[in-house]
C-alpha cells in the first residue's frame, strides 16, 4: 500500500489497471474498437471519391475541429512541456503517416489482407513497449496475442477476394502497422503529463499540419465528391478519430500499451459483421 506511487492525476503507478478505473478503461477500449472497425468501412466508401492524402487531411481537420471545441469547453489548455515529445511523435506517426498509408493501402489490397497485415501492429506495440517502456511481456500476454493473431488471420482469409492483393498494398499496410505501433508507444509516456483529451487533440493537430500538402487535392476533390463520401470523411473525423482516439488514450493511461494493443484483434471480426 505505502509502496504505491501516484501520477499527477492520482492514478496508481503500481497496477496496470487500478481497481476503481478498470471497468471505465475497458468500456473506453470497447468504444475504440467498435469505432475503429467502422473506420475500415467508411474508408472504403470515402476512398472512392477521395485520394489517400486528401481523405486523411479531411478526416484530421474534422477531428481537430471537434476536439478543439471540446477542449475549449473543458478549458484544459495546452499540454505540459514534458508531454510534447510524445505528442509530436504520435501525431506524425499515428495521425499522419498511419492514416495516409492506410487509406492508400486499402485502395490496393482487399479487406482481408489489410486486416491481417495491420494486425501486426499489436505485436509491435508489445515488443516496443517491453523494450522502450519497460512493460512486462509475460507468457499469458504472449499466448493470448498469438491466439488472437491467429484468429485475425482466419478472419482475414475469409474476407480475402481473389487477386485483391498487391505487393505495394501489403507494404503500405505494413507501414501503417509500424506507424500505429510507434504512435501508441510514443503516446504512452505523454499521458503521464497530459490528459487523454489534450494528447488526442494536439496529436490530431500535428497530424493535420503534416498533411497540409494535400490541401489542394482535398479542395479539388471535395468540389466534385458525392455527399455520401464527404459525410463518410466527416464521420471518420468525428467518431473513429476524435471520439475513439480519446477513449483509446483514456484507456492507455490506465494500462500497458501491449495489453491495450491486443484488444484491437477484435477489429477484423467486427469489420466482417459491419
Amino acid at each position: 500500500m505505502n509502496a504505491e506511487r501516484s501520477s499527477p492525476y492520482g492514478r496508481s503507478m503500481t497496477n496496470p489497471i487500478h481497481h476503481h478505473t478498470k471497468w471505465p478503461a475497458l468500456a473506453a477500449a470497447a468504444v475504440t474498437v467498435v469505432l475503429w472497425a467502422s473506420a475500415f468501412v467508411s474508408i472504403r466508401s470515402a476512398g472512392e471519391a477521395y485520394s489517400p492524402g486528401a481523405l486523411a487531411l479531411g478526416r484530421l481537420l474534422a477531428g481537430s475541429l471537434a476536439l478543439g471545441c471540446v477542449l475549449l469547453i473543458r478549458r484544459e489548455g495546452l499540454p505540459p512541456r514534458a508531454a510534447w515529445p510524445g505528442i509530436l511523435v504520435s501525431g506524425l506517426l499515428w495521425f499522419g503517416v498511419y492514416m495516409v498509408v492506410l487509406n492508400w493501402g486499402e485502395q490496393q489490397v482487399d479487406a482481408g489482407t489489410a486486416a491481417m497485415v495491420v494486425n501486426i501492429g499489436p505485436i509491435l506495440i508489445a515488443l516496443l513497449g517491453a523494450r522502450l517502456l519497460g512493460e512486462g511481456l509475460g507468457p499469458r500476454l504472449v499466448a493470448g496475442m498469438a491466439v488472437s493473431f491467429a484468429g485475425a488471420v482466419v478472419v482475414g482469409l475469409s474476407m480475402s477476394g481473389e487477386g485483391g492483393a498487391s505487393t505495394l498494398g501489403v507494404l503500405l499496410c505494413l507501414l501503417a502497422a509500424v506507424g500505429y505501433a510507434g504512435g501508441v508507444v510514443a503516446q504512452k509516456p505523454a499521458l503521464a503529463h497530459a490528459s487523454a483529451l489534450q494528447a488526442t487533440t494536439f496529436g490530431c493537430l500535428v497530424g493535420a499540419v503534416a498533411c497540409l500538402p494535400f490541401a489542394g487535392q482535398l479542395m479539388a476533390e471535395a468540389s466534385r465528391a458525392p455527399v455520401s463520401a464527404t459525410l463518410n470523411m466527416v464521420y471518420l473525423g468525428v467518431f473513429p478519430t476524435a471520439l475513439a482516439f480519446t477513449t483509446w488514450a483514456y484507456a492507455l493511461a490506465r494500462t500497458t500499451a501491449g495489453r491495450l494493443g491486443a484488444t484491437t484483434y477484435a477489429v477484423p471480426a467486427l469489420v466482417v459483421l459491419m
